[in-house]
């Protein structure tokens, strides 16, 4: 079978025209232990206790399935626009540091945005933001009160973390005549019209799903701990002040980069440590002690299973991150899927993504994926969520049910590389006394989307020096 191209990301995704362009990640000369931020997700406890967020646990099983299907849904809408295959072209040189990062991570996504945020400092003094931790996005902004008189000042009225670059010693605009401006952050959306000479670069962000976001564009420092717990700087990284906002994000403070691009926060924290970041999710379903990271660093992978590799091919479309599939099998026999369904350059293509809660597959894959499942599922009563368009179509009740009932599901990588998820990720609890199997038609010509459910208790390990993607299965408690 021929080998496909998946993209891999977590979380969301703007659309825009590309173009060719050229970067490199640059040796680092820092020699600092590793960051671990952790990731919470959008239906997390701890998200709803904090101010000026209406993000947290749902009312009920059904209402929470109901919300990440609504995220799913402008989700790829977002990506559909988005996949516009065109070559990236671009050098990595070597980086000395192998030290580490980790950031905590949990998980949020009402409005299509991403399901996992961080909690990190910018500026100086600091200020803490809580951040969606996005590989589908390149620039790292937060709301912003700049120029404007009137901007978010509700929102600061009821202490809701607002920041004003006027107050951080390290803020600098970037100009708007500067060569950056006009050409490095055109893909960034940024404006080339320049009402002053000391204008600030300006940029206007455009989301499929209608929101708009709009500000200017500076460098600023970030303050990220080190698992010794020691706090450290990151200078220099480029950040958008955005003070004005159509639409949603009302739920959030702003937006981590983690894309594939010289700009990026993941590339800039690449520099001091190690060429490398990983993520790892645990079951959305665990209790609130058990959490998700995001890691700037070398794992210790002594704890884990084997690691698996496989390619991960940079710059073939930026910022995604792309490895090549060779199909997916059940019970160890592969599925009869044709070769187009995987071609990127025929309409196809295959997307893992973290800001998906469940798996998009086009038509011919879903087909053949649901045809495998026929027999164990029709052993139960059928049953419908009822929560709206694009929810699961195959539901069942719970009696009698057993995992071991259930045909193994693995996802094949060209270089023998195999991901075979538990078979929790793929037959979900949708609500008290229903499961469903955790896939979604969507139409075809288009891209099939793995989602954050099917990722769940594995390390994902992105290695920018070697061009290198480690699995493993995990518990998270790295």
């Amino acid at each position: 079978m021929e080998s496909s191209i998946i993209f891999i990301f977590l979380s969301l995704s703007l659309f825009s025209n590309n173009c060719n362009f050229f970067f490199q990640v640059h040796a680092s000369k820092y020699n600092h232990g590793k960051v671990k931020v952790k990731l919470i997700h959008r239906h997390s406890p701890e998200l709803g206790k904090m101010s000026g967020t209406t993000l947290g646990p749902p009312s009920s099983s059904r209402e929470r399935i109901k919300q990440l299907i609504h995220s799913d849904t402008a989700r790829l809408h977002a990506i559909s626009h988005r996949l516009v295959p065109r070559r990236k072209n671009f050098q990595v040189e070597t980086l000395r540091s192998s030290n580490l990062v980790e950031l905590p991570m949990r998980s949020a996504a009402d409005i299509g945005t991403g399901q996992y945020f961080v909690s990190i400092r910018i500026g100086s003094p600091p200020r803490k933001f809580i951040m969606i931790a996005d590989t589908g996005s390149t620039v790292t902004w937060m709301k912003c009160k700049y120029k404007c008189k009137t901007c978010f000042n509700d929102r600061i009225h009821h202490h809701e973390r607002i920041f004003n670059p006027k107050t951080s010693r390290t803020f600098i605009p970037i100009p708007c005549f500067s060569s950056m401006c006009k050409q490095d952050l055109a893909r960034s959306f940024s404006l080339q019209k320049c009402h002053r000479s000391t204008s600030p670069c300006a940029y206007d962000f455009r989301y499929s799903d209608g929101t708009k976001v709009l500000g200017i564009f500076g460098n600023d420092t970030v303050i990220v701990r080190l698992t010794n717990g020691k706090k450290i700087k990151v200078p220099d990284v480029m950040i958008g002040c955005s003070e004005t906002i159509f639409g949603n994000f009302h739920d959030i403070d702003g937006v981590m980069g983690l894309g594939f691009d010289q700009h990026s926060f993941a590339v800039k924290a690449a520099e001091k440590f190690g060429n490398k970041f990983s993520y790892c999710l645990v079951d959305h379903l665990s209790p609130s002690d058990l959490v998700n990271f995001l890691v700037f660093g070398e794992v210790d992978d002594s704890t884990l299973p084997k690691m698996q590799y496989t390619e991960l091919l940079l710059g073939i479309v930026n910022p995604y991150y792309a490895v090549n599939v060779s199909g997916i099998s059940i019970d160890g026999e592969m599925l009869a899927i044709p070769s187009y369904a995987w071609d990127l350059k025929s309409g196809g293509g295959f997307i893992v993504d973290s800001g998906s809660s469940l798996t998009h597959l086009v038509e011919p894959v879903f087909n053949q994926v649901i045809a495998a499942f026929q027999a164990p599922i029709s052993k139960f009563k059928k049953l419908s969520l009822s929560v709206g368009p694009s929810e699961p179509e195959y539901c069942f009740g719970d009696v009698g049910y057993k995992e071991s009932l259930m045909p193994k599901l693995e996802v094949h990588f060209a270089d023998g590389a195999k991901l075979t998820p538990p078979v929790k990720s793929y037959v979900i609890d949708a609500a008290e006394g229903i499961k469903c199997l955790g896939f979604v038609p969507t139409r075809w010509p288009g891209p099939s989307v793995i989602g954050n459910i099917l990722q769940q208790n594995h390390l994902w390990e992105f290695d920018l020096l070697n061009g290198k993607l480690g699995f493993a299965s995990s518990s998270c408690t790295i």
